[in-house]
């Protein structure tokens, strides 16, 4: 079994939004990332991709996007051994200023361009990769 994630590469005046995730995270504490989440069990559904992540970005950093398009999608196994479907959707800023809106998940938002993010010594290749791809699309 596999849990669901979704993540998004918003992007807006030249810069992608990043997050650095709370240090009280299970997984990844502390570290840069896209916005996203786990999908819930819904039973039958339609459209959980999408609305997952567009209710995530809005409970961790405040603003709304519209316009989802498929990146990528990954596997990784977290720090305490679970399984990760990733999805990652190109998003387009639609309303809202982010900002750290859930303290529990979110230290901080940054917005850097491809070229930051894809030199950034910190960042993991994954989210290179991921933004590369997305900023193709653009």
């Amino acid at each position: 079994m596999f849990a669901v994630n979704v993540e998004g590469a918003i992007h807006r005046n030249g810069k992608w939004l990043l997050i650095r995730r709370s240090e009280k995270e299970e997984h990844a504490g502390g570290s840069l990332s896209l916005v996203g989440g786990q999908c819930d069990i819904e039973g039958f559904s339609s459209d959980i991709l999408e609305r997952t992540l567009e209710r995530e970005i809005f409970e961790e950093v405040g603003c709304e996007v519209s316009d989802l398009k498929y990146v990528n999608s990954s596997s990784f196994v977290t720090d305490s051994g679970v399984n990760v479907i990733d999805i990652v959707f190109i998003c387009r800023h639609r309303t809202g200023e982010p900002f750290a809106k859930s303290v529990d998940e979110v230290d901080e938002v940054l917005w850097m361009t491809t070229d930051e993010i894809l030199v950034h010594k910190e960042l993991p290749d994954y989210l290179k990769v991921n933004i590369s791809l997305a900023d193709k699309m653009l």
